[in-house]
C-alpha cells in the first residue's frame, strides 16, 4: 500500500501538505502516516523539569496529531496513522523513511514566508538521496482548484 507521510504541526503549510496527502492517499487507494516532532529540550542541569518540558510537548504534539486524524477521517475515509518522535527533525525524519519501505513520498508543507521552512530547506537539498519523492506543498494550496492533480 502507498503510503504517504506527512510532517505534522500545527502550522497552515502542514495542514495543506495533510489534506494534499489525504486526497492522494483516497486516489491510489493508499494510506497516510502523520509523523508529529518534538524538538528535544536542552536542560541538562534539571533532568525533572527536561523530562517534563518533554512529555508537555509529546501531549500537545499527539493531541494535535489526534485532532487533525479525526479530521482527516471525516474528510477522507482514511484513518490515519501516527508516530511521535522526540529529537532532531531531520535526523528522525531520515531514519523514519529508510525503516519505511512502504513510504511511497514524503509530504511537507511550504510556509509563505521567505524560507519554506527547515525540513523542506534540508530535505529540497538531498531529494535526489532519498528513497521516495518529496512533495513540497504551499502553504496556501487548494486541492479543490487543482482537481487535475488527483
Amino acid at each position: 500500500m502507498r503510503t504517504f507521510l506527512v510532517v505534522m504541526d500545527e502550522s497552515e503549510e502542514a495542514r495543506a501538505a495533510l489534506r494534499y496527502s489525504a486526497r492522494r492517499a483516497v486516489a491510489v487507494e493508499g494510506a497516510v502516516h502523520i509523523l508529529a516532532l518534538v524538538p528535544q529540550q536542552n536542560v541538562s542541569a534539571f533532568g525533572a523539569v527536561q523530562a517534563t518540558i518533554e512529555e508537555e510537548a509529546r501531549d500537545r504534539a499527539e493531541m494535535i496529531a489526534h485532532g487533525v486524524a479525526g479530521n482527516l477521517l471525516a474528510e477522507s475515509g482514511i484513518m490515519p496513522t501516527i508516530s511521535v518522535k522526540i529529537g532532531n527533525s531531520q535526523k528522525i525524519v531520515a531514519e523514519f523513511l529508510t525503516g519505511h519501505p512502504e513510504v511511497a513520498a514524503l509530504v511537507l508543507g511550504a510556509a509563505k514566508s521567505n524560507s519554506p521552512g527547515p525540513l523542506v530547506t534540508h530535505f529540497s537539498a538531498i531529494a535526489g538521496t532519498l528513497p521516495c519523492p518529496l512533495y513540497v506543498i504551499p502553504a496556501d494550496y487548494d486541492e479543490k482548484r487543482s482537481d487535475h492533480m488527483a
